[in-house]
């Protein structure tokens, strides 16, 4: 059966260890591994407004030796002008592998029962599974344990994240910090966090992991002693009319300076950008010398490259 990419838990811990160590290889020498070598099509397409998704996944497929096709999904008319799953078999016939930058996850899951190649999910609105790759990639880095078994290069890490968790990225975080062997703690109020159901899958991987999941409505109680302190933005795409009132709400749990010193003294800042100087995060700690949130951007190109490749390897 043609493994696809949809969210978090569609790799098992082992296999997150595994893409993760793969990664770290492609970053070292970009130019080693060519498995889209021919070269190989990948149907690029984007329904929401993009900058690293297109960037990092058109030269990564290049570096892999293969070629983006971007497809425009307004011109296409993805699920108006023709249904998910008569696009997915015409697009599964000319490309190799689809990547789909969407909105709800049903239509990608769709895309994926019907292509016949693997297809990578670039965000939606419940997951981004991508950018949590290139999150813990950046947190191997920065913070992993290279003489820990394989695998547990991450365990033990504590990892706040800060604001609006109930979004994509809270979501995502939920399922991969589990995999990894993390303590994700979300500091949100009271109807912010993850989905329940994501919450309980977390849970589960968790009790496998040694990781944890926590909540928590106070963001001091949430980042004391953090070893990652992660932000997104309060106003997601969609969420734009809302804007003052989730400004107010979410003020309290900004990254600031001085909730950053109540995390661990040499804690990293992570944010999946686009960041809004001045609300969810200090222009000083997004620019400072916490900041791991260039790298992190950079590394969505290798994680993704090491997600085509293991989904290539098992199509």
């Amino acid at each position: 059966m043609t493994r696809s990419f949809l969210r978090d838990d569609d790799l098992t811990p082992a296999e997150q260890a595994e893409v993760l160590a793969l990664a770290a290889a492609m970053k070292a020498d970009p130019y080693a591994t060519k498995p889209l070598a021919g070269p190989v099509t990948v149907a690029t397409i984007y329904d929401k407004p993009t900058l690293r998704t297109q960037a990092s996944f058109s030269s990564g497929i290049a570096e892999l030796g293969g070629h983006s096709m971007v497809v425009d999904g307004r011109l296409a008319g993805i699920g108006a002008r023709e249904s998910v799953a008569d696009v997915a078999r015409v697009l599964g016939r000319q490309a190799g592998a689809i990547v789909w930058r969407t909105f709800a996850q049903s239509a990608v899951e769709e895309m994926a029962a019907y292509a016949g190649v693997p297809v990578v999910n670039a965000l939606t609105d419940d997951f981004h599974p991508c950018q949590l790759l290139a999150d813990l990639l950046t947190l191997r880095e920065h913070k992993g344990n290279d003489g820990a078994e394989e695998g547990q290069s991450l365990a033990g890490l504590t990892v706040a994240f800060l604001g609006d968790a109930a979004c994509n990225m809270g979501n995502s975080w939920a399922l991969a910090g589990a995999m990894a062997g993390i303590h994700v703690r979300f500091g949100a109020p009271e109807g912010c966090t993850p989905a329940p159901e994501v919450l309980d899958r977390a849970e589960e991987i968790a009790a496998t992991t040694g990781g944890s999941i926590t909540l928590d409505t106070d963001p001091l109680k949430a980042v004391a002693g953090a070893d990652v302190l992660v932000t997104d933005t309060w106003v997601s795409m969609g969420k734009e009319e809302e804007k003052a009132a989730r400004e107010a709400l979410f003020g309290p749990y900004a990254l600031t300076a001085e909730l950053v010193d109540h995390a661990a003294p040499d804690a990293v800042v992570m944010h999946c950008l686009p960041a809004y100087r001045g609300k969810e995060i200090a222009a000083e700690v997004l620019d400072g010398p916490r900041s791991v949130v260039w790298d992190e951007a950079e590394n969505r190109r290798h994680a993704q490259k090491a997600i085509l490749a293991f989904l290539w390897e098992r199509r």
